[in-house]
């Protein structure tokens, strides 16, 4: 018997949201916060896969259900912060009981002629594909709920030109703080991210230690993420909050101290190591050699000779 595969239902405007939870509709078309510390919202009209056209930060008070993201479900608890981006799929496959929290919902459009329309992509929780949702402290929680308290002052009132500026500073301060507490997130979760840090040094050793390497290529963050089972950013995010380097360069990191293995200990020419390395271009790895190091890799090998 053939598995069906469950339809994804695609929502593309705040409206469609609020329909489908039985709400009335939003008073801004652009822009809503949906206020369920009462429970008043059944979160089980929710279809068990869903897309947006919008993004969405919900700040759970309380927990009674699981929500599905991605391939997975968020780790979330009582006192947490979900973030979902445009065109990222969303859902729930189980019971909902007695959740209750806030949820901001943003259309893209909102934000147009503000800097934050191209800033607020650049926040790598929102692309994480990993389950990890942002805990936060009784302390973080008081702040972030008071910044809820004033968005939603502002949105029952009337939206005018000011209080549209009122409103975008708010979401500015609530993404910052939100970077804030990841970041405090990361480094209280240290054993984690340093077995993280093991994990992605054993990988690279394998990769640039690998006979064919040239065939394979120079590792990329999109694979090393793969294979880590982690998203670029998030893994980038992790690695910069212990070590300082995003993935990028402790790929950089680990390919200079291996040509510099090869040019010290073996007869290689520059365009052997080069391509040894996964590099397709000789010249590239020279520049990349020359810019980390401050001397070619001609130099470098001389002072060996």
């Amino acid at each position: 018997m053939k598995t069906e595969i469950p339809k994804v239902i695609k929502l593309d405007s705040i409206t469609e949201m609020h329909r489908m939870l039985g709400l009335p509709g939003p008073v801004h078309p652009l822009i809503s916060l949906m206020d369920a510390t009462e429970g008043q919202i059944d979160l089980c009209r929710l279809p068990p896969s869903y897309v947006t056209g919008f993004y969405k930060i919900s700040f759970i008070t309380k927990l009674g259900g699981r929500f599905k993201y991605g391939q997975g479900y968020y780790d979330f608890d009582e006192g947490s912060l979900l973030f979902t981006a445009p065109n990222q799929i969303a859902g729930g496959t189980e019971k909902y009981e007695d959740n209750a929290g806030y949820s901001l919902i943003i259309h893209p459009d909102f934000l147009q002629g503000y800097p934050l329309a191209k800033k607020i992509k650049n926040y790598g929780f929102f692309s994480y594909a990993s389950n990890e949702a942002l805990h936060l402290s009784e302390q973080e929680r008081a702040t972030i709920l008071s910044i809820f308290t004033i968005l939603q002052m502002e949105l029952n009132s009337r939206i005018d030109d000011f209080s549209h500026e009122v409103i975008i500073a708010q979401i500015e301060l609530l993404l910052s703080y939100a970077k804030r507490f990841y970041k405090r997130q990361f480094l209280t979760r240290k054993v984690v991210v340093n077995d993280l840090v093991q994990q992605l040094d054993d990988l690279l050793n394998a990769c640039f230690e690998e006979e064919k390497q040239g065939h394979n290529g120079i590792p990329t963050v999109q694979y090393l993420a793969e294979v880590l089972n982690f998203t670029p950013n998030y893994l980038s995010d992790m690695l910069r909050s212990l070590t300082g380097l995003n993935a990028q360069q402790h790929i950089h990191q680990k390919l200079i101290e291996r040509s510099k293995e090869l040019l010290s200990t073996t007869n290689l020419t520059i365009s052997e190591v080069a391509y040894k390395l996964g590099f397709e271009h000789p010249q590239s790895f020279s520049r990349l050699f020359k810019i980390k190091t401050r001397v070619s890799p001609v130099q470098f090998r001389s002072t060996f000779n």
